[in-house]
């Protein structure tokens, strides 16, 4: 069953897209469509949906573009098909044109791609977010779902991602091995744009990576804001329940930087 033009609208917000759906919401005489058509426009021209193709779709898309360059939240327009549209028929149609943002996106790298990982990256497609992962492993990569919250970036040297993240993302490192960590752990902290920095491993890595971060030039109060062991306390060691323990972790963090408390 073909998806209904309303789910098509929430799917593609759900991707991350600011767009205009233009809407027929009267008729005056002949009419290309019904009331209640609609289309999807992007910066780019037509989505999808239809309010009658040809001319008056063109002159749809045409304005939707340009209230997408003003950032315009709504519009109404008036248009004679044969005055304003140079259609040989017609009568008047009426649009209503609405701008949907896109949702402010969480923003999530993970580096490495193994079974905690694996299981990370599912629990974590379920949430309003947005998921980078790295690995040089590509068989490894290749084994999570085709998601279009998902981003997978094949590389050797993990810690050149850390350049391309946006401020305000969060950071999951649990890769091959320490010697692997703390390299991506120096950039992200370097950068000191991330709120959260978490690594997975045992009490005794983190004394070790603490040791190796201090050598590194990383400043002391950042050497202590790094989450690790990473995850709530709870659970037992399973890939899935570390899984829920990191993803209760990250929320809780999420959730402390939405109220002002971090």
């Amino acid at each position: 069953m073909s998806k209904s033009i309303l789910e098509k609208i929430h799917d593609y917000q759900e991707s991350g897209h600011s767009f205009i759906v233009a809407t027929i919401v009267k008729t005056l005489g002949s009419a290309p469509q019904e009331i209640g058509a609609k289309i999807i426009v992007g910066p780019d021209g037509y989505i999808d949906g239809t309010v009658g193709g040809g001319k008056v779709e063109e002159h749809v898309i045409a304005h939707a573009k340009k209230m997408l360059k003003t950032n315009e939240a709504f519009d109404y327009a008036d248009w004679n098909l044969q005055t304003d549209i140079k259609m040989t028929c017609g009568g008047v149609v009426s649009f209503f044109f609405e701008l949907v943002q896109k949702k402010p996106t969480w923003e999530i790298a993970v580096f490495g791609a193994g079974h905690v990982a694996q299981e990370l990256i599912r629990t974590l497609l379920k949430l309003e977010c947005s998921i980078t992962c790295t690995d040089p492993r590509l068989d490894w990569l290749n084994k999570l779902p085709e998601h279009h919250k998902l981003t997978k970036i094949h590389t050797e040297v993990m810690k050149n991602v850390v350049e391309t993240l946006k401020p305000g993302t969060f950071i999951v490192s649990m890769t091959m091995g320490h010697a692997f960590d703390v390299p991506v752990l120096v950039e992200a902290m370097k950068r000191d744009v991330f709120p959260y920095i978490g690594v997975i491993g045992s009490d005794s890595k983190a004394a070790v990576i603490r040791s190796d971060l201090k050598q590194n030039g990383i400043s002391e109060a950042w050497i202590k804001k790094l989450y690790c062991p990473i995850g709530e306390p709870f659970g037992r060691n399973t890939p899935a329940e570390i899984a829920i323990s990191i993803t209760a972790q990250l929320i809780r963090e999420r959730e402390k930087i939405k109220a002002g408390d971090k």
